[in-house]
């Protein structure tokens, strides 16, 4: 699994420099870019919502849309900004039932 994931890492930055050579459009190249690095952020931060077990399955979906629409991006010139960002509504949300809940780990006093 891991393998696939870092062929499809290297497949997208490939195929965006690919695209790159062709048109030799630099403003198409650096929002590319950016946007991976958007997406490659949020997945790493979406981390923290694995202990929330339906969130964290919403927040693949979202990241391979976001993904999705990364590529969309490169090969028809299409920019679907929200759909980069969405895996941050996961995020939030999860952010938000900590503020609301707390996290059931809270030291409750001195246990001797």
């Amino acid at each position: 699994m891991k393998a696939m994931i870092i062929l499809v890492v290297l497949l997208t930055l490939g195929m965006i420099f690919v695209q790159y050579k062709r048109g030799r459009d630099s403003k198409k190249l650096l929002l590319s870019l950016v946007s991976f690095a958007v997406i490659v952020s949020l997945a790493v931060a979406g981390n923290l919502t694995r202990q929330v077990l339906p969130l964290f399955m919403a927040h693949l979906v979202l990241l391979v849309l976001a993904w999705g629409s990364l590529v969309w991006y490169s090969i028809r010139g299409r920019y679907y900004w929200w759909l980069i960002l969405s895996p941050i509504i996961t995020i939030a949300l999860f952010l938000l039932m900590e503020i609301l809940m707390g996290s059931g780990h809270e030291y409750l006093g001195e246990i001797t």
